[in-house]
């Protein structure tokens, strides 16, 4: 994600996440979805990896890759890596953040320490209408 030429939205619902992807493939361009900030500590990623594969089965057209932000917690970042979600956000500190890169490397899974720069938060859509969210994504999309 640090540095990656796709772009970041970070989203909170399934509803935002099918919106976002339906913009995507409209676009034909690939994404990123990102949870809140520190979603993998309040929801987990049993419900971030049951919300990804939603999401891939509603846009199956879709290209996109999917991270959970997981803040500074340790125990987050773990059971994320341990679920085997796709990618994972650890922002704690960096003696924790060399071990898990390791963990997750070996798990294959995605490991940033970054939160991205630049993204479009869709935290003020969360009561938006699909058709909202899917054309405020379009927006940014191009």
């Amino acid at each position: 994600m640090v540095g990656s030429p796709d772009p970041v939205i970070i989203i909170y619902s399934l509803a935002q996440a099918i919106a976002a992807l339906r913009a995507a493939a409209s676009a034909k361009r690939a994404v990123v979805l990102a949870s809140a900030p520190d979603a993998g500590g309040h929801v987990g990623p049993g419900w971030f990896g049951a919300l990804v594969a939603a999401a891939r089965q509603a846009v199956p057209e879709a290209r996109f890759t999917a991270v959970l932000d997981c803040g500074d917690s340790v125990g987050a970042a773990l059971a994320a890596i341990r679920a085997e979600v796709e990618g994972v956000i650890f922002t704690g500190r960096a003696d924790a953040a060399g071990r898990l890169a390791d963990i997750a490397r070996q798990q294959g899974v995605r490991f940033e320490t970054e939160r991205p720069a630049t993204a479009l938060d869709l935290t003020d859509a969360f009561f938006a209408s699909q058709e909202d969210v899917e054309r405020r994504c379009a927006e940014f999309l191009r």
